[in-house]
C-alpha cells in the first residue's frame, strides 16, 4: 500500500518511521512547508534502514497535484496542520486516494470540507489516532452507559507549551457529553500525552489512563486504521466505526 505523508514535525518524523518499517507499506513522499530538506532521502535522514525512497519534497518546489500524478498514492496521512487540507483534499479526493487525517483540532468549515471530500472518497478523521486512547473512549462510554449518574473528570497532561486543551481530551468530553469546564489541564516538561478519566463511584473509584510513550504510538495507530480502511468505499469514518465490529456479540 502506497503511502504519503504531509507534515514532518515531530509526530510526522515518528509517523515516517514506522511506516517505513512496516513491510506492508510503502512510503512514497513526505511533503513539508520549508525546503530545507528537499530531495532528501526518508529513511537516510530518519536513520532507518530502507530500500524505500520516500524523497521529501516542499510545497514551495513541488505542487500537490505534480506529485500526485508523478508518484500516486493510495492514501494520504495527515499530520500537518488544520489548513492543511485544503492543499491536498480536492486533488487527492478527484484521484480516489483515501485520506486518513489525524489533526487535533478542525472547526466546522473544515469539518464540513471533509464531508464533502468524502462524497469521492474514504474519509477518516481522529483527533487522535492512536488505538490505545480510541479504546479508552470505548470503555469510558460503556461505563458511563453502566452508571449515568456517576461524577465523571477528565485530566490532560501533555509537555510544557503545548497550546490550548487537548483536542483529545475534547473529543473525550464530548462522546461523555460533558463540559470543556470537566477538563483539567497540565503542562509540564516533556511528557508526550497523557489521558485519564476519573469515575467517581460512593465508595469507590475507577480510573481509565492512557499515556503515550513515545510519538511512534501516532504511526502503529495509522497502521491500524490504514489496515482497516481496505475495501472501504466513499465516506467519512472515525474510531467508532473501526472499533465496533471488534466489541460485536
Amino acid at each position: 500500500m502506497k503511502i504519503g505523508l504531509i507534515g514532518f514535525g515531530k509526530t510526522g518524523k515518528a509517523v515516517a518511521s514506522v511506516v517505513l518499517q512496516n513491510k506492508k507499506f510503502s512510503l512514497e513522499w513526505v511533503m513539508k512547508k520549508s525546503n530545507s530538506l528537499d530531495n532528501r532521502n526518508t529513511a537516510e535522514y530518519l536513520g532507518i534502514e530502507s530500500e524505500e525512497t520516500g524523497k521529501i519534497y516542499s510545497s514551495s518546489s513541488k505542487s500537490i497535484t505534480q506529485l500526485l500524478d508523478e508518484q500516486p498514492v493510495d492514501i494520504i496521512i495527515d499530520f500537518s496542520s488544520s489548513q492543511g487540507i485544503y492543499t491536498y483534499g480536492e486533488a487527492a479526493s478527484e484521484r480516489k486516494i483515501k485520506i486518513i487525517s489525524a489533526i487535533s483540532h478542525y472547526t466546522n468549515k473544515e469539518k464540513e470540507f471533509l464531508k464533502s471530500l468524502s462524497k469521492l472518497t474514504t474519509v477518516f478523521w481522529s483527533p487522535n489516532i492512536t488505538l490505545g486512547v480510541n479504546y479508552l473512549l470505548f470503555a469510558a462510554k460503556f461505563l458511563q452507559k453502566i452508571a449515568p449518574w456517576v461524577d465523571i473528570e477528565i485530566i490532560e497532561e501533555h509537555f510544557k507549551g503545548k497550546d490550548g486543551v487537548s483536542g483529545t481530551a475534547i473529543k473525550i468530553a464530548e462522546t461523555l457529553d460533558l463540559e470543556k469546564e470537566d477538563i483539567n489541564s497540565v503542562r509540564a516538561g516533556g511528557i508526550v500525552g497523557k489521558h485519564e478519566v476519573v469515575f467517581g463511584f460512593p465508595f469507590q473509584t475507577v480510573r481509565l489512563i492512557h499515556e503515550s510513550i513515545s510519538r511512534k504510538a501516532f504511526g502503529s495507530g495509522v497502521i491500524f486504521v490504514a489496515e482497516n480502511l481496505a475495501g472501504k468505499k466513499e465516506g467519512l469514518f472515525n474510531f467508532e466505526d473501526i472499533l465496533s465490529p471488534y466489541f460485536a456479540i
